[in-house]
């Protein structure tokens, strides 16, 4: 019978197994042959790959963490932004030319939702939560589906009528990376219009 490979691919599974490794192997040193100088080696070897994983998982911490600093700030900076074009915007002396110098004049969409279909964008924060992204057009909103590793099909996971939704949901088994698959579609008056986005998968990190 086939044997799975005895190599643990997790860092935490390898760190406890690598250290039960160096202990029984220097107990069966004379017994396998093996002289100090390769026992010496597996004990560094063990202290530099506890010393990466250590670091790796500080870095990780660190990058989720000035990443959602990031994005709380950016939604204070676009409010304010927003709260200023406003105020320009109501001023005497405004003119869509002047808001097209500024950059706050948004194009002309002309888009007929009949065959468009949403354009989906993620960003994996770590620990299950994707941000997802898309342009809404002349719709209300999307109606957004998802499909993780458990389940068989596409299930409705939320309608979003903004521009940018948080899938929040933790991970099935912690600590453990999963697959999460997405589509959306435009929603108009409560109806779904179009067609669904093209498959977008992603990897959502622990």
């Amino acid at each position: 019978m086939a044997k799975s490979d005895y190599f643990p691919r997790p860092d935490g599974e390898l760190l406890i197994w690598h250290d039960r490794f160096i202990l029984n192997l220097a107990a069966l040193k004379t017994q396998l042959g093996l002289s100090d100088e390769d026992i010496a080696a597996c004990n560094t070897e063990n202290q530099e790959l506890h010393g990466k994983v250590s670091a790796a998982n500080i870095a990780a911490a660190a990058a989720h963490h000035a990443t959602a600093d990031k994005q709380a700030y950016r939604g204070q900076f676009e409010n304010k932004v927003r709260a200023l074009a406003r105020r320009i915007k109501a001023h005497p002396g405004y003119t869509e030319a002047l808001g097209s110098l500024l950059g706050i004049v948004g194009a002309e969409i002309n888009t007929d939702l009949t065959d468009a279909k949403p354009v989906l964008k993620a960003a994996d924060q770590t620990g299950g939560n994707v941000v997802l992204s898309f342009q809404k057009f002349k719709s209300d909103g999307i109606n957004i589906y998802s499909q993780r590793e458990n389940e068989s099909e596409f299930v409705f996971l939320a309608r979003d009528t903004q521009t940018r939704y948080v899938d929040n949901r933790p991970l099935l088994v912690a600590g453990k990376p999963e697959l999460r698959r997405y589509t959306a579609v435009y929603v108009v008056k409560d109806l779904e219009v179009g067609q669904y986005s093209d498959e977008l998968v992603v990897s959502c990190a622990p």
